[in-house]
């Protein structure tokens, strides 16, 4: 399947919540923590072929997904193969035996909502507040402009790139985005 996306930045989750709302788009999963694991092998064979894999805790739940290399174009697009996954650790030492270990950590906080065929995501991050949308092109277009928004808005990059730029800004140590307390 083709993932496509993008982010746009926001001053705060309840201005994003107010905007999104303003769309009507509809409650589609509640608030929580997702706590992601980009995984590679020592040779970073996957980064090389600027794919992913990744293993994301979410309460109760988890996922693995391979995501491809981006496709060129006005949003991010690349191919996603996921999965649900029971018990998140467990996989995290299944593919550690295989030589794939968590080589960068990133946790947001969730809430989605839908919109026709759109998943919006509200994710509140140490590095700031992003909406999501993903699903088509037409309709993230319309919803993006009926939010304020222009191609020139759209974040492409990914959690990683994004908290690689931040952390040299800000002239962090960190190597992974997670919250303090």
């Amino acid at each position: 399947m083709i993932e496509t996306e993008i982010k746009l930045r926001f001053e705060s989750a309840e201005a994003a919540r107010r905007a999104i709302d303003a769309l009507g788009a509809a409650p589609h999963a509640a608030r929580r923590l997702q706590d992601d694991a980009l995984l590679d092998d020592d040779a970073g064979t996957l980064l090389g072929r600027r794919s992913a894999l990744r293993v994301r805790r979410d309460g109760g739940d988890g996922r693995v997904t391979f995501k491809g290399p981006v496709i060129p174009g006005p949003m991010k697009s690349r191919e996603e193969i996921e999965t649900s996954i029971g018990d998140g650790e467990k996989v995290l030492r299944i593919f550690g035996e295989l030589g794939f270990t968590p080589r960068f950590r990133y946790q947001k906080y969730r809430e989605e909502r839908r919109l026709g065929g759109l998943i919006i995501a509200i994710d509140e991050t140490p590095i700031g507040v992003f909406v999501e949308l993903e699903g088509p092109e037409s309709e993230i277009s319309q919803a993006a402009g009926r939010l304020g928004f222009t191609p020139g808005d759209y974040v492409r990059s990914s959690y990683r790139t994004l908290f690689l730029e931040y952390r040299q800004a800000h002239g962090l140590a960190s190597d992974h985005m997670l919250f303090t307390s």
